[in-house]
């Protein structure tokens, strides 16, 4: 019974049909792909007003419901107030005050009870500054 060489695994393009792959990738056409790079843009979600206001009555029911738990409710509180006056009576310094809120609002929430809806809130807050 003849031998049968294996493959060398560090060789070729990953695809094994027996012996040295060496040559480069092609299609079915016949059309070399080695070098080709494929890329996916998607638009962002769009963030309505009506949906951030959702996120954040959903998040400060949340955070009513656990105060007890968290170690930084109040912070919590304050910063969920902030949010609400920048969206209700909005300043020239709106887009700075939400990005701030962004910026804090992950590392208040994270391993606590209300994790789940600060992180949908943070997400809405970054969609909505774009």
């Amino acid at each position: 019974m003849p031998l049968r060489r294996r493959p060398d695994p560090n060789q070729g393009s990953g695809i094994s049909i027996g012996g040295n792959n060496t040559a480069p990738i092609q299609n079915v056409v016949g059309q070399n792909i080695s070098h080709t790079h494929q890329t996916s843009h998607l638009p962002p979600p769009t963030v309505t007003p009506e949906t951030l206001q959702a996120l954040l009555t959903t998040f400060r029911t949340t955070l009513t419901e656990n105060e007890a738990r968290l170690p930084h409710a109040t912070a919590l509180q304050a910063l969920t107030d902030d949010i609400e006056r920048t969206l209700t009576t909005p300043t020239p310094d709106s887009p700075r005050a939400l990005q701030s809120a962004l910026q804090a609002l992950p590392a208040l929430v994270t391993g606590t009870a209300v994790q789940q809806s600060g992180e949908a809130l943070a997400q809405a807050l970054a969609g909505w500054l774009g």
